[in-house]
């Protein structure tokens, strides 16, 4: 990312291919097959922005942002998502796919309510979300991870994934 100088007004970020190229690299070399990079300066600043670069197989465990609530906004730079919603029991009720630039059976972006379970299934290599979400970001609270979903890096969490990655598929009619 470039930071372009912009006179007495501060300066800009600018987000390119390149950089989202070496940020996909850097997941696809992840064991999580997942990198992050925050645009915003500080975990104190008023609005939280980061690039997510997530691979197909990468794992993020179900939460919900009930206890500090906070609204999160997703949109997709490059390639192609579904954010899965659950019941309090851990039943999908929907599967809502997302892609950049949006298309007829997806949208470009989707945003979160605080009490919603949910997770994001990459379904493209190479995709990448802007998340955007209010601060301040305490790091010690990562959200309300759901009690019936493995935790991540255990051989449940890889079942767990390989289940959830089919039904998208079925209910996405993916191959």
């Amino acid at each position: 990312m470039a930071d372009i100088a912009a006179g007495a007004g501060g300066s800009v970020q600018v987000i390119d291919a390149a950089m989202l190229d070496a940020l996909t690299a850097r997941a696809n070399a992840s064991p999580r097959l997942r990198q992050h990079r925050n645009l915003h300066r500080s975990y104190a600043d008023p609005c939280q922005r980061l690039l997510n670069a997530i691979e197909p197989g990468s794992y993020l465990r179900p939460k919900r942002d009930v206890m500090v609530p906070r609204i999160k906004l997703l949109v997709v730079l490059r390639g192609r998502f579904a954010l899965v919603k659950f019941d309090d029991g851990g039943r999908i009720v929907s599967v809502i796919p997302f892609a950049a630039g949006g298309t007829q059976n997806a949208a470009s972006a989707v945003e979160v309510a605080p009490d919603c379970w949910s997770t994001t299934v990459s379904l493209a290599s190479g995709s990448v979300l802007l998340e955007v979400r209010p601060g301040p970001f305490d790091p010690a609270h990562l959200g309300d991870f759901a009690p019936w979903a493995p935790e991540a890096g255990t051989r449940a969490a890889e079942s767990y994934l390989a289940e959830l990655e089919q039904s998208v598929r079925i209910r996405l009619a993916i191959d």
